[in-house]
């Protein structure tokens, strides 16, 4: 090993490599989380240079009561969160994340902090009468623009859109953009992801597909349910996180944390869990991290 400089280089220290993640943030008052950058679940907030959104905002909040001062946020893109967090490079995703069959073969799940349904981003006036994903199915001139690894491209395979007309970006804001460049017809993501980019365009050309039918699959309408991912061997931090879920989501307090985010409580998840998701049948689409 070469040492430039006088810095002192000291050995790691690996003491702790046999406690828990949780025993370690506890020890130390930080734990990272891992997010995308997509409002309103997790964005860093350039004008508080803050990392905030609906999940930080709860992860902040059951951390603090964990004796867990400090959230420390790792930007990552979507589809390589999970393998981020497989690979250490943060200790849980904090972005909203769907719990999904597939997910739960790679990752566990906590409880989930909401459920919604889905939208769709047109041009004015939705040239191409889109207001479902059965409608750009239908369509063979229509094409539909998805994030990369989100469960809207599981959406669209299942309702039968040919892989021709599909158009994979990034994140959102450059999906956006393929729809306010005419690339795509329209943008397809959660309600509030839809709503929230809207918002923020300010953008006349543009609007929110209304009405707008949720998918509806083998029979049930689609509603997407997100949580707190954390890799599988932490299962004591799963449980804290999921006691702390149970006593703080839909209090004043909570509905409050999240108002700012465009949360109600008619997104609360209710008394669906992360075993029952992980147990529904759906079929498996090896995309989808």
């Amino acid at each position: 090993m070469t040492l430039s400089g006088c810095q002192d280089v000291q050995a790691p220290d690996t003491s702790n490599t046999s406690q828990s993640t949780l025993a370690q943030a506890k020890s130390s008052g930080v734990i990272r989380v891992g997010y995308a950058n997509e409002a309103p679940y997790a964005y860093q907030d350039p004008q508080q240079n803050r990392l905030t959104g609906e999940a930080p905002e709860i992860a902040r909040h059951l951390f603090h009561k964990m004796g867990i001062e400090k959230i420390e946020g790792v930007l990552t893109e979507f589809g390589a969160l999970i393998p981020g967090l497989k690979a250490k490079r943060f200790d849980v995703i904090a972005a909203g994340m769907y719990i999904t069959p597939q997910r739960c073969d790679e990752v566990a799940f906590s409880n989930p902090t909401y459920g919604i349904g889905e939208g769709f981003i047109v041009q004015q006036q939705n040239p191409k009468n889109l207001h479902s994903y059965e409608d750009v199915a239908r369509n063979d001139n229509a094409r539909l623009g998805i994030v990369a690894g989100t469960i809207e491209l599981s959406y669209a395979r299942a309702l039968g859109i040919p892989e021709t007309r599909l158009r994979i970006f990034p994140d959102p804001l450059g999906a956006l953009a393929g729809v306010q460049t005419s690339r795509i017809d329209a943008f397809a993501a959660t309600r509030l992801t839809i709503q929230n980019l809207i918002h923020k365009a300010n953008d006349s050309h543009i609007e929110h597909a209304q009405p707008f039918k949720d998918p509806v699959i083998d029979g049930k309408k689609v509603m997407g349910y997100g949580a707190f991912a954390l890799r599988k061997e932490d299962r004591e931090l799963r449980d804290a996180l999921n006691k702390g879920l149970a006593e703080f989501l839909g209090t004043a307090t909570h509905q409050e944390l999240v108002r700012p985010f465009g949360f109600t409580k008619n997104d609360l998840p209710g008394d669906v869990t992360a075993e029952d998701l992980c147990a529904t049948d759906q079929k498996s689409d090896p995309e989808l991290n």
